[in-house]
């Protein structure tokens, strides 16, 4: 694969705040913030009666109360889904609701979302008068037709974009709804229920039936929630969903958060006191994650509704207990993929398909995102993978990743509408998409799957880009820029972190924990050193002949180490190349 290290037009900054360090005045000018966009308080997140149908939703929830209605709350089985549960049940037992129940699909047995044999399931379990979807619903048709015959009224909440129809529900909040002027298309599940409970709270304060305050402190005290949440789903963070997981880093920072987010901080040995978006990603969220994928998401929903530490800790202990067993699983699943693809490459005799598609009948249904993931980084393709969706099932579970230029969810549409008969539900976004097929059904999607991703061939690029922000100088890789450019986010989707790009001779260098890089590096030019780690890679590149100035190009995150109470700049190794 060839990686090729691009630099960003760098702005100026000339707009930004003088006392900001030069280094983060740059990466922000990068980015398009300007200085209007560094106050990431909540008076400047976009106003709730902005998000359409949010009206509706709070009327029939108000009607849901004063009836003493049960509400039951449907989730869904990832980072998202638990989060926008455990804020909606949070507030609405806050609000003073008495009866309030939640269900998530068993993704083994219902699958995603809102589904008929849901909504008989739901009605059957706790006779419900409302059902609240959070992060699912927009495209349960058939579902909301269903508790519609059953006199259960349904209040969809949801951010995936919608098909040609739309569920009949009594309420559709979601920013990407047909006609929708919602400024942000970006937030997530959990940030749409985040919205409609702080309407709903702001309503009922202005009717009397609850204290202005406790209504806001109920809302806001659920901004962890709404953070790792926002994060762990990877949505794009534009500057309101920037404002959201700021606001709900300080909480945790602050040690404000649930009791079941300081455990599962806790459990991940990772310090709420220092918190910063990436713990969110790769600690927090697959750890509720796991739950949904190898068990049950009731887990990890229960742990972030614990009400002390005594009741989530256990919890929090047996998540990450599943998330290793997600680890090992997905190791042994990627093994078999990259031998598949291997075979595949020596087939094809250094030619590509344009779209990838690998199933093994031993490959587990709630992992293969994450297989896709692997397989897409790769093959730099669109890439599906497939497993049973349940043992000697005819019936697969495909869960698709995406490349920039192609939007998946669209690819699938144009398979559906050419071979109908190949598809039986699919669904999701531009860079992710799941999908059911019948086992007789897959090599004819496989074909059809390719033909469709090469139409965007124009769009597809077979080289890597690092996107850098330059060069950082010897007196620049200190510790006060690390935690400059670490209070300068949060960083996620569409608001990288900044990479910059140095040539440094390597001084030492050992593996550790089995895998890693560990090394001692100096900038060209300066007889100081660096500490720097390259993780999941165990050598250096091989040099050329001829090559022996000792340098080598690096590509790296500026971060903070701590160790033993001491802070030192450190640097994470992205990229390394002998040129």
């Amino acid at each position: 694969m060839t990686v090729e290290i691009r630099r960003r037009a760098a702005g100026n900054g000339a707009g930004l705040p003088a006392e900001l360090h030069p280094v983060v005045r740059r990466v922000l000018a990068s980015r398009g913030v300007d200085a209007g966009q560094l106050d990431l308080s909540l008076k400047n997140m976009i106003p709730v009666s902005e998000l359409g149908g949010i009206e509706d939703a709070v009327e029939r929830l108000l009607a849901a109360k004063s009836l003493d209605e049960t509400v039951l709350v449907l989730g869904d089985y990832d980072s998202d889904g638990a989060t926008a549960t455990a804020l909606v049940m949070t507030c609405l037992k806050a609000f003073g609701y008495a009866r309030v129940v939640y269900m998530v699909p068993d993704r083994f047995k219902f699958g995603y979302g809102l589904s008929a044999a849901i909504a008989d399931a739901a009605y059957e379990a706790h006779r419900p008068d409302v059902i609240v979807t959070v992060d699912n619903g927009i495209a349960s048709i058939d579902g909301v037709a269903r508790a519609n015959e059953l006199g259960v009224d349904v209040v969809v909440t949801d951010h995936h974009l919608p098909g040609e129809q739309l569920p009949d529900a009594v309420a559709i909040v979601n920013p990407n709804a047909p006609g929708e002027t919602f400024p942000s298309k970006w937030l997530s599940g959990v940030g749409v229920a985040f919205y409609t409970m702080a309407a709903l709270g702001q309503v009922l304060a202005a009717e009397g039936e609850l204290d202005a305050a406790e209504a806001r402190r109920a809302v806001a005290g659920c901004l962890d929630l709404v953070a790792i949440g926002t994060v762990a789903d990877l949505v794009h963070l534009d500057y309101n969903n920037r404002i959201l997981v700021e606001q709900g880093l300080q909480r945790i920072r602050q040690r404000q958060s649930r009791p079941g987010v300081e455990a599962l901080f806790e459990a991940s040995k990772r310090s709420p006191r220092s918190a910063v978006s990436t713990d969110l990603g790769f600690s927090i969220g697959p750890r509720l994650n796991a739950a949904g994928r190898l068990s049950d998401m009731s887990r990890g929903i229960d742990c972030l509704l614990a009400a002390d530490a005594a009741e989530a800790l256990p919890m929090a202990e047996e998540l990450s207990s599943l998330n290793k067993q997600r680890r090992d699983l997905q190791e042994q699943m990627q093994e078999d993929a990259d031998l598949l693809l291997d075979r595949i490459d020596k087939e094809l005799a250094g030619e590509k398909h344009w779209g990838y598609c690998l199933f093994d009948q031993s490959w587990h249904q709630g992992v293969v995102g994450l297989v896709a993931t692997k397989m897409r980084d790769r093959t730099r393709r669109p890439s599906v993978a497939f497993a049973p969706a349940e043992a000697g099932s005819k019936e697969l579970k495909g869960s698709g990743r995406s490349v920039k230029g192609v939007h998946l969810r669209d690819v699938l549409a144009v398979v559906a509408a050419r071979h109908p008969h190949l598809i039986d539900k699919f669904g999701g976004h531009a860079m992710a998409a799941g999908l059911s097929i019948q086992v007789e059904h897959l090599q004819d999607f496989i074909a059809a799957f390719d033909a469709a991703v090469e139409e965007y061939r124009d769009d597809i690029s077979d080289v890597n880009v690092i996107d850098s922000d330059g060069e950082l100088g010897n007196d620049e890789l200190t510790i006060a820029v690390a935690e400059g450019l670490r209070t300068a986010g949060p960083w996620g989707q569409a608001f990288p972190e900044p990479i910059f790009d140095n040539r440094f001779r390597v001084v030492d260098k050992r593996v550790v924990g089995g895998s890693h890089l560990k090394l001692r590096l100096q900038p060209e030019g300066s007889t100081e050193v660096i500490d720097a780690i390259a993780f999941n890679r165990d050598e250096l590149p091989r040099r050329g002949t001829g090559e022996h100035d000792g340098l080598y190009t690096f590509a790296y995150r500026l971060d903070v180490n701590e160790f033993r109470g001491r802070r030192t700049a450190q640097l994470i190794v992205e990229h390394i190349s002998a040129d």
